[in-house]
């Protein structure tokens, strides 16, 4: 039943979308529920196809609704959130929230370190670093793609983890512990092979983290970390 009034000079597809966010936020339409489809919703509020799927497609980016191929749109569960003034092992993230952590990797290699690279890790260019890529999952559906470059003299073993049963971030703050971290974030468009690891589509926009790490002993590693637009946030909270 539309219960949206509408507001004047309000689109048809903004009413659209007030009308599904009010069904989630008091309950009607639960996680998970399938939401009506573009032809009813078209029909529901006197509007055309494009006017619905507008509204569909705006609340899917926004990470309100998820569609599913061949099934539908459904409520998509909260955006999981991360912090700002915290380094979280993402797998403890992904527990906290009574959900399945999973991963993928894609890269776990020795290598000679680029400029950039040495520079961010106080490190001679060209020097041996260790060189780890993986896809991190919260129910299987990717949330993180992690690319991590690490001073070997300070995680010697980082090469011989089972990065499956544990994380790097849980790794190293055993063997270095953190004292210090350096972050910046931006807002990026996928490239092709990100896009593809995180089962998004190419220059989706995501979220880009710059993170580098120290322990008493020196700079640990320097990581790059992209999160879906839709699936991922960042917050803090600060007291005065």
């Amino acid at each position: 039943m539309n219960t949206a009034t509408p507001n004047t000079g309000e689109p048809r597809y903004a009413a659209i979308k007030r009308h599904i966010r009010r069904q989630i936020e008091t309950g009607s339409w639960p996680v998970h529920f399938q939401v009506p489809s573009e032809n009813q919703l078209a029909q529901e509020f006197g509007v055309s196809r494009m006017t619905a799927r507008r509204a569909l497609t705006e609340l899917t980016d926004e990470g309100v609704l998820m569609r599913s191929q061949g099934l539908g749109t459904f409520v998509a569960e909260p955006v999981p959130a991360g912090s700002l003034l915290e380094v979280r092992n993402i797998a403890d993230e992904v527990s906290a929230r009574g959900h399945s952590y999973s991963n993928r990797i894609l890269l776990l290699q020795e290598c000679e370190a680029a400029a950039d690279v040495a520079r961010a890790l106080g490190i001679p260019e060209g020097a041996r670093i260790f060189h780890s890529i993986i896809v991190h999952c919260d129910n299987e559906l990717p949330i993180q793609w992690e690319e991590r470059f690490t001073n070997p003299g300070l995680a010697p073993d980082y090469l011989q983890q089972d990065f499956s049963a544990t994380t790097p971030n849980a790794y190293l703050s055993r063997v270095a512990p953190l004292t210090e971290a350096d972050t910046t974030v931006e807002a990026i468009a996928a490239k092709p092979a990100i896009a593809a690891a995180l089962a998004i589509e190419a220059n989706s926009a995501c979220l880009q983290i710059w993170r580098r790490t120290k322990s008493s002993a020196g700079t640990v590693s320097f990581a790059r970390l992209v999160h879906p637009g839709n699936r991922y946030r960042l917050g803090a909270q600060l007291r005065f």
